[in-house]
């Protein structure tokens, strides 16, 4: 007898708490995150490569997806850092996405990546 096919519908979202850094971190250990971050930077618009740690402000003005966490292991400290999926192409960034450092002690977390964040709510149903 074949499988039913599982379908998934997105029934709403759910807000993750401001400027709350764990709760953005419990997020996406299940799912990509939707985030408001300030992207009127130099330093932001020109982002090459490597670990984000520059120049930016407080006030969210361009949507992305954070889509995981993880560390450095770069000597003598480890960074902690956010990954996220820009819109603006492949050629930004490493290959349309940035690693935002985390962890610096601001409320709203560098760029303000801890300020507007939500996630879908979907049920299953066969």
């Amino acid at each position: 007898k074949a499988a039913a096919a599982e379908v998934v519908t997105i029934s709403g979202y759910q807000n993750v708490p401001e400027n709350d850094e764990g709760s953005l971190l419990n997020a996406l250990a299940n799912q990509p995150v939707s985030v408001g971050i300030e992207a009127s930077s130099k330093d932001f618009q020109h982002y090459s490569g490597g670990i984000f740690d520059g120049s930016c402000g407080t006030y969210p003005n361009h949507a992305v997806t954070a889509v995981g966490y993880g560390s450095s292991s770069s000597s003598p400290e480890s960074v902690d850092y956010i990954i996220v999926k820009n819109s603006w192409g492949p050629k930004w960034g490493e290959g349309g996405y940035i690693r935002i450092k985390r962890n610096t002690g601001l409320p709203g977390g560098l760029c303000a990546i801890n300020k507007l964040a939500s996630f879908p709510i979907k049920f299953k149903t066969t």
